[in-house]
């Protein structure tokens, strides 16, 4: 599981890869946390996500959406994500959970909102590649 920031216009994309579908999401969503905070200091409760979508990407938006939620409500960074997903019938199911590292103890920039904009997830040989384009 792996991510890497790139420089996008006015806002900031992570390109992010894992063996499974779940860790290509969790790997987005610590690539922005990367986006937000330069260094994640020890401590933190985890806690759990739960998102249903109509499809992949719906549910990655959807994911990434509700940790900014998340982070929103409980005044928290989300860090050292874990997820998983699957197909159940017609509907994407993720269910994940978050090392949530409160704010007052970082230095965080905000990211206000997911895009749709330029957003890939396929599967490729080795795992499942994911491009994210975040507002900053």
């Amino acid at each position: 599981m792996r991510f890497e920031l790139r420089e996008h216009t006015a806002d900031v994309a992570v390109e992010a890869w894992g063996g499974t579908l779940g860790d290509a999401f969790a790997a987005v969503a610590d690539g922005m946390a990367a986006a937000m905070c330069d260094s994640v200091p020890a401590g933190g409760d985890r806690f759990e996500v739960h998102v249903v979508a109509e499809g992949r990407e719906a549910a990655l938006f959807d994911y990434l959406d509700e940790l900014i939620y998340e982070r929103d409500v409980r005044d928290v960074l989300p860090v050292d994500n874990r997820a998983t997903v699957e197909r159940r019938g017609e509907e994407w199911v993720v269910d994940g959970s978050a090392r949530g590292v409160p704010l007052d103890a970082v230095e965080a920039r905000e990211v206000k909102a997911v895009t749709y904009s330029e957003m890939l997830l396929e599967k490729r040989e080795g795992g499942w590649h994911a491009y994210v384009v975040l507002d900053v």
